[in-house]
Order: C-alpha cells, then sequence, then structure tokens
C-alpha cells in the first residue's frame, strides 16, 4: 500500500515536470510565431530600397528577442527529445551601432530565469555584417565576451553567427546561434530570435 502511494506521488511528480516542460515549449513556439506575424504585419515588401538605404553606417539598432540555450552535453548528443527537454527559454533585449555599413559593435542581455539574477548573461561584440545586394538579407558574424550572473558566475568569450533580413531602413527580424565558453564552467550554447529596430 504504501508503495503504490509512493509510485502514485513520484508519477504525479513527473507528470508535473513534464507538463512545465511542455508549457515552455509552447511559450516559445507561441514567441517565434508573434514575431513571424508580426514581421509579416510590418511589411514583406522592401522593393525600391537598395542596400545602402536597408543597412546604414552610423546605424543604431534596438533588438527585442527571445531565447534559448543548451549546455554541453546537449550540444554533444544532439537530438530532438534532449533539445526538447533541456532547453532553457527567456527573453532578451540589445542595442548596437554600426560605424560603416559592415562593421559595428553590440551589447545584448538577456534572462532565462526569473527564481535567480534578473539578468543570467551580458556580453559585447564586434559585428561584421554581408548585405547580399538589395535582398534585403545580411548574414553576420559576431565574437566578443561578457559575463554571467546566473548558475555559475563566470566571465566567458562567444563567437556566433546570424542572419537579419529589413522589411524596411527601419525594421527587421533576425535570427542568431553563438557558442559561450566561460572560464571555469562548461561550454553552452545560446540561440535568440526576434525583431530589430533601426534609427
Amino acid at each position: 500500500m504504501e508503495q503504490a502511494g509512493q509510485r502514485q506521488v513520484l508519477s504525479g511528480h513527473v507528470r508535473n515536470k513534464n507538463a512545465k516542460r511542455i508549457m515552455r515549449i509552447n511559450r516559445a513556439i507561441a514567441g517565434t510565431g508573434l514575431v513571424l506575424a508580426t514581421t509579416g504585419a510590418l511589411g514583406a515588401d522592401n522593393h525600391g530600397y537598395t542596400s545602402a538605404a536597408l543597412y546604414r553606417e552610423s546605424e543604431l539598432s534596438v533588438d527585442a528577442c527571445g531565447s534559448a540555450s543548451v549546455g554541453r552535453y546537449t550540444l554533444d548528443h544532439l537530438s530532438g527529445s534532449r533539445i526538447r527537454n533541456n532547453t532553457r527559454v527567456g527573453a532578451g533585449v540589445g542595442l548596437n551601432y554600426f560605424f560603416t555599413q559592415m562593421i559595428g559593435i553590440g551589447g545584448d542581455v538577456y534572462s532565462e530565469n526569473t527564481s535567480g539574477a534578473f539578468i543570467d548573461s551580458a556580453s559585447a561584440n564586434l559585428i561584421l555584417r554581408f548585405p547580399l545586394g538589395d535582398s534585403g538579407f545580411a548574414p553576420y558574424a559576431f565574437g566578443g565576451g561578457g559575463h554571467q550572473f546566473d548558475g555559475a558566475e563566470a566571465w566567458f568569450a562567444q563567437v556566433g553567427g546570424g542572419l537579419e533580413y529589413r522589411f524596411t531602413p527601419h525594421v527587421g527580424a533576425f535570427v542568431d546561434a553563438r557558442w559561450v565558453v566561460p572560464d571555469e564552467a562548461k561550454y553552452y550554447g545560446v540561440a535568440r530570435l526576434g525583431l530589430r529596430f533601426a534609427f
């Protein structure tokens, strides 16, 4: 009788844990859908804009994004179930400044854990972007470092890449990913999906 009760408690705990994971995944999917719907509503037609108009020198931009991170073990043993069960989702903001059309600097922060530090990670990067003619697309690469405040507090180096699409000279969408190497902890990966507002 006692064992049956323990099994029921354990089963309820597992169901509750799985339900929380499913809710996190559903929130991430809903956020992605919201970003895509918003970008579509802002106008997917950038005809008439040249590359120089879409991606300008002396450009300041603000990012609003969702984030997702996975640890070293998941990166080393990629599978759909590991990604579903071990991904942490959150939200972040960023600020970028481009001196030329192709060279800029940026800083960003994000948080995935509301019970810990308000900001999980803050970083700064050198950014190189490569506008593809007048298509509106611009792949970019970045590298830099920062400090993580949640979990194992540590300084880190990072490198990554992404793709931006400008709907207008002032509104775009982006997706990127980075490999983060802390000085006293295991490496991990972070991906972002969001909107970019340029001025």
